[in-house]
């Protein structure tokens, strides 16, 4: 029963507490100051009133009311400002450190100060909106880089192609015409030359934008992708794909291929390895994705360190192409030993789906 009661008491203090700390900031300041005036004017004005009259109502005792009459204001001020302000403050320092580069972080809510929680729900919905309009907008900028990095492969693929085709073949036909052993020679220079200028433009074209990505999908993409990468850098490459049954949403397919293709980039680049493993897996609600070489690695703290122009590998894009689809990447670099990257992207919804398809048709 003591116990009980303990606690109902106990409950009770802190309801008040709460109510008491829950009074606007305006309204503390006033209170606490009208009751130290009160408390001043009152003994102040017994003290002036019988001076030289009571024992107790000197002019030393007056002096010493009023010094501490004073501390007391002072003091009582200090301590229900920082209570009262102790919400905003908290809050000053969110902001400071959002300032500094926490985009993530948000302020608290108290649950006592309702102005000081209206500010900080107004401040976390600035920051919601503000992380959404970036959102938007690199998405905005990756769709677009896409489809111009499309429309240059066509165009590379469809007329310069052509155009180097035709002039193959008319090289062919006038080296058949030609009788001087010198003039024939030159030509098949010449052609060579031009041979070699349309296979550089049919993998410029590729690099862009590879047209199996779009026709096909990934896998089939990605596969083309690692047999000529195998040929151009001579490095091993397994690749490894499980329980995918039907092709993935194209921002997906364009995000998983870009993510590879970078990865496989820096490889041949910087890490010196001679063999790469590459493994897709489509679970029930998750792409992953694992890209793991036996190279040189590298400092992946130091590196983060750096500022972003001088990091070079391409980090920030994939780590952006990821995050873009509510996904994650993660790096896992020791030097000498090696570099491995993990992907993971949720699989959209039905709903996700219809939406994002209603709003295709809505544009």
């Amino acid at each position: 029963m003591h116990s009980r009661q303990n606690k109902q008491d106990e409950t009770r203090g802190n309801s008040i507490l709460r109510a008491l700390l829950g009074i606007p900031v305006f309204y503390k300041v006033l209170f606490a100051n009208s009751l130290i005036i009160f408390v001043g004017a009152t003994g102040g004005t017994w003290l002036a009133t019988h001076l030289n009259v009571s024992p107790y109502a000197t002019p030393t005792s007056l002096i010493i009311f009023i010094t501490i009459g004073w501390l007391v204001s002072v003091a009582l001020n200090c301590v229900v400002l920082q209570i009262a302000f102790r919400p905003l403050t908290d809050l000053g320092k969110v902001m400071k450190r959002v300032q500094g580069g926490e985009s993530s972080l948000r302020a608290p809510l108290t649950g006592v100060d309702s102005q000081a929680d209206q500010l900080a729900s107004t401040f976390n919905m600035v920051l919601e909106a503000l992380d959404e309009a970036s959102r938007l907008r690199a998405s905005q900028i990756i769709q677009a880089q896409e489809q111009e990095r499309q429309r240059i492969a066509r165009e590379l693929h469809d007329e310069t192609s052509q155009v180097l085709t035709s002039l193959l073949i008319s090289l062919t036909l006038l080296e058949e015409s030609v009788e001087k052993q010198e003039a024939r020679e030159r030509i098949a220079d010449t052609r060579s030359l031009a041979h070699s200028t349309l296979r550089a433009i049919r993998n410029l074209s590729i690099d862009l934008r590879p047209s199996a990505l779009d026709d096909l999908g990934l896998l089939p993409a990605l596969r083309w992708y690692v047999k000529e990468y195998q040929k151009k850098c001579s490095i091993e490459v397994e690749f490894h794909a499980t329980g995918f049954k039907e092709r993935l949403p194209a921002e997906m397919e364009t995000a998983l291929y870009r993510i590879v293709q970078e990865c496989l980039t820096n490889t041949a680049k910087h890490s010196n390895a001679r063999r790469v493993t590459i493994m897709l897996k489509e679970d029930t609600d998750r792409v992953y994705a694992r890209i793991a070489d036996d190279g040189l690695g590298f400092d992946y703290e130091a590196l983060l360190k750096t500022p972003g122009q001088e990091r070079g590998l391409g980090l920030a894009g994939m780590h952006e192409r990821a995050v873009l689809l509510d996904g994650t990447l993660t790096i896992h670099a020791i030097p000498e030993k090696g570099t491995t990257i993990e992907v993971s992207i949720p699989l959209p919804s039905a709903g996700t789906m219809q939406h994002q398809t209603k709003n295709e048709l809505a544009v």
